[in-house]
């Protein structure tokens, strides 16, 4: 099992329930969307795998940390077996696309030739081989999701996680993230987006968990929105 919730229950300051008793698995090379209205507990949900959040009870597995209960020193350890991609990208401005990923790897102290011949692959993953000295304001928005996708898989993470990733791109941009997405699944790697994009979830057929106010509505292999 890579991902494992059992009686998750979160509420925020306020008294805002959002999550109340989820119970989920997620197996390793799975596809998942979460999707839900907003406030339905899907960032909740991914902000709680990599303990950006911390459940009030329940347990959380992943990668066969215990996240609910984790020491804080170990969380950089949690995060290093995740790769995170936000809607709002999160590119270093004065970095090039080239150094914007090396920086992933650098801040793990990954060796120089590691890096040298890592980077220039993920970047002909995501498409932009021809860009890797341009800066994040020389881009586009799909190309800079792209270069924020490169960053997560820097360290080969087993799980990529995503937060309204196709949010803030046109219809052909969010068409090609959702390409990129995909074909890092079929390498192996577990992949979770939380959505609102219902053409896309309902082209694609993967597994599809439905939050309504913290509660999983619906779990459906090879679903629709």
């Amino acid at each position: 099992m890579m991902i494992e919730f059992s009686g998750v229950h979160k509420r925020y300051d306020g008294g805002v329930l959002a999550l109340n008793g989820i119970d989920l698995k997620i197996d390793k090379g799975e596809f998942v969307f979460l999707v839900g209205p907003s406030g339905s507990g899907k960032s909740t949900l991914l902000k709680l795998m990599i303990r950006e959040e911390i459940a009030d009870s329940g347990t959380i597995l992943l990668n066969n940390y215990k996240v609910h209960c984790m020491k804080d020193r170990y969380v950089p350890f949690l995060r290093r077996s995740v790769g995170i991609v936000f809607q709002d990208f999160r590119l270093l401005p004065d970095k090039t696309v080239y150094e914007n990923v090396a920086f992933a790897m650098r801040i793990v102290r990954k060796p120089a030739r590691l890096i040298r011949r890592q980077v220039p692959m993920l970047l002909s993953l995501v498409g932009l081989s021809s860009k890797s000295n341009n800066y994040p304001h020389e881009l586009s928005g799909g190309e800079q999701q792209r270069v924020a996708m490169a960053r997560a898989l820097a360290n080969n993470p087993s799980v990529l996680i995503a937060d309204e990733p196709t949010g803030n791109l046109d219809p052909e941009n969010a068409w090609e993230i959702m390409r990129v997405l995909n074909e890092i699944n079929l390498r192996g790697t577990t992949v979770v987006v939380a959505t609102h994009a219902k053409d896309i979830v309902d082209a694609m057929k993967k597994r599809v968990v439905e939050l309504e106010k913290g509660k999983i509505l619906r779990d459906q292999r090879h679903g629709a929105y």
